[in-house]
């Protein structure tokens, strides 16, 4: 494996997110932090507790999610879509580097941002909302997992998208709307029959409950559930990249 071109694609990428910190960090939290203000002090302290857990403490991992979700897709899009963009993919191309080496420099990039950024807003909920973690591991578990996921999903978008516009029309049509629907600030519980059996058809629905488990222990849908959809939905997009390389679908035209 050639470790350099894979350590130089990560590094630039870092060096770059390092650069927009303002934007790529501060941003996100600042707004997450505003959700943890309304939601969590305003709106949770007059709302009764979700299965033993407060409604401040309950939207912590969905707002987490909800965070690395969009910034996983953001991370990983924008970084495959820039070099696109200004035609120095294509020397990205013909150095010698496999196309296996070129996804694990962009997406380990675009995973590792989002992770730092979930944990950063773990930490920045510590002051609004007191919590505990009943699974450390677990959860450290699905935000890798999460983060690797939406970072492939993203470089999927970058490739596909032909204009700025198109790279934002499935994070913010799509995946944002999925997010609040998949139980970000409520249970799935607390909806009627027929609407809960709709949202099993929402894929966030089982991160997030994942998710929510290895805070607290409890869970939507059964955790063996979220972590095989997650699964799924990871080597569908390791198929779809292994056919655009396969291809050259965007890349060498």
């Amino acid at each position: 494996m050639n470790t350099y071109g894979v350590h130089a694609i990560y590094r630039f990428e870092m060096a770059r997110w390092f650069r927009t910190l303002v934007q790529s960090v501060l941003s996100p939290v600042i707004t997450t932090s505003l959700y943890f203000v309304v939601f969590g002090a305003a709106i949770g302290a007059r709302m009764a507790e979700i299965d033993g857990v407060s409604y401040g403490a309950f939207i912590v991992p969905g707002l987490i999610m909800l965070s690395i979700l969009t910034e996983s897709i953001s991370n990983g899009s924008f970084g495959i879509y820039m070099p696109r963009y200004s035609g120095t993919i294509y020397e990205v191309l013909s150095a010698p580097i496999s196309s296996f080496e070129i996804v694990m420099g962009y997406v380990g990039a675009a995973a590792t941002k989002s992770m730092l950024l979930g944990l950063i807003i773990l930490a920045t909920a510590r002051l609004f909302v007191p919590f505990e973690i009943v699974h450390p591991l677990w959860m450290v578990a699905f935000l890798v997992l999460t983060s690797v996921t939406f970072s492939l999903f993203g470089f999927i978008i970058g490739i596909w998208a032909t204009g700025w516009e198109k790279l934002q029309i499935i994070p913010i049509m799509i995946v944002t709307p999925l997010a609040f629907l998949g139980g970000s600030f409520y249970s799935i519980s607390m909806l009627p029959p027929l609407w809960q059996k709709i949202a099993l058809l929402n894929p966030v629905v089982y991160l997030i409950s994942g998710f929510r488990w290895s805070f607290y222990g409890i869970s939507d849908v059964a955790v063996g559930v979220s972590l095989g959809m997650t699964f799924i939905f990871m080597i569908v997009c390791l198929a779809v990249i292994w056919w655009v390389f396969k291809t050259g679908y965007r890349l060498k035209a």
